[in-house]
């Protein structure tokens, strides 16, 4: 089960949207996002009178009122929503929402969803990653406004659907905080990394059927943050999705510098079991011991925890520096 749902996620991360927020009620009050210089956010000074319109994967969606119940089938989405304060507008989130705890997970399901169950909650917003079974159409029918913000490609990405949640939600200002302390924590990270003469390589693993991630994926730029490249970037068919199934011949011959196992959950793949794979003891990674653990679910998702991510893999590298 955990296998479908990882490679039902390296289906979701293949796709991406540049998002963008907007008030659109008539007064000054809007939000607008895109391409921004490092840190830069513009944003409004107030938060935005209702009814506000903004910009998803589905359209432009008006927003009537504040939302009061809020149903989110999108772990991302979910989690963008506890982070900026609106956590007390949901009512329920898909059976993979996990974090954060309070989080009122149901077995609703974001990949079959059920229009009839979703409704029950008498939600005034529903969130979604993207559109199944026509959900979309189903819940617009019943005058329930649906908002689906895709994989992102890129952090502008994530701070760009920040802003929208933030909109529609009432709660612009705090979205705007959010961002801005992400891009703060993310720039620390960074500047604290050392200079390379030459990129360290490394090989993210999505599953133990060997799937991984080129630089060019969201995950990929993380890592490009921190001065790192991609192994599956050479592989055959990297440009297609960005999430190549590599093979053991080619990742054994790469040699990278670092293995970061992102299946690792439930103890299903450690450092010993990646060590006692035919030919790969041999590897730079396994006998520097620079195979570092990340969590599957802040790894596949791109909200606010990416910065959490970032920060697992800077002090692995510097944990695996510092045993050598």
């Amino acid at each position: 089960m955990r296998s479908i749902r990882r490679l039902a996620l390296i289906a979701a991360l293949a796709l991406a949207l540049v998002a963008t927020a907007c008030g659109d009620d008539g007064s000054d009050d809007v939000v607008e996002s895109g391409d921004r210089p490092e840190s830069e956010t513009t944003v409004a000074d107030e938060e935005a009178a209702f009814p506000v319109t903004v910009t998803a994967d589905n359209g432009e969606i008006t927003i009537e009122s504040e939302p009061a119940a809020i149903v989110s089938l999108s772990p991302t989405g979910t989690e963008m929503l506890f982070a900026m304060g609106a956590g007390d507008q949901v009512v329920a989130v898909d059976e993979y929402s996990d974090y954060p705890a309070e989080a009122p997970t149901t077995d609703l399901s974001g990949y079959q969803p059920n229009i009839e169950a979703i409704a029950g909650y008498e939600p005034d917003l529903v969130v979604l990653s993207d559109d199944r079974e026509d959900v979309v159409d189903g819940l617009t029918s019943l005058d329930i406004p649906v908002v689906v913000l895709g994989s992102a490609e890129n952090l502008d990405d994530t701070y760009s659907q920040i802003e929208q949640l933030g909109a529609a939600t009432g709660h612009i200002g705090d979205a705007a905080e959010l961002v801005g302390q992400m891009q703060t924590d993310i720039d620390e990270i960074v500047a604290a990394q050392p200079a390379y003469e030459t990129a360290p390589t490394y090989y993210h693993e999505l599953t133990d059927s060997l799937y991984s991630a080129t630089s060019d994926t969201f995950i990929g730029e993380m890592y490009g943050l921190l001065g790192f490249e991609s192994i599956a970037d050479d592989a055959d068919g990297a440009s297609e999705s960005g999430y190549p199934q590599l093979n053991a011949e080619f990742i054994v011959s790469a040699d990278p510098d670092y293995i970061f196992l992102a299946d690792a959950g439930a103890g299903e793949v450690s450092a010993d079991d990646v060590a006692a794979r035919p030919g790969w003891s041999e590897m730079s990674a396994v006998s520097n011991g620079r195979i570092i653990l990340v969590d599957e679910a802040i790894a596949s998702r791109w909200g606010p925890r990416m910065v959490d991510f970032l920060q697992t893999v800077s002090d692995g590298v510097a944990a695996g520096a510092d045993a050598n």
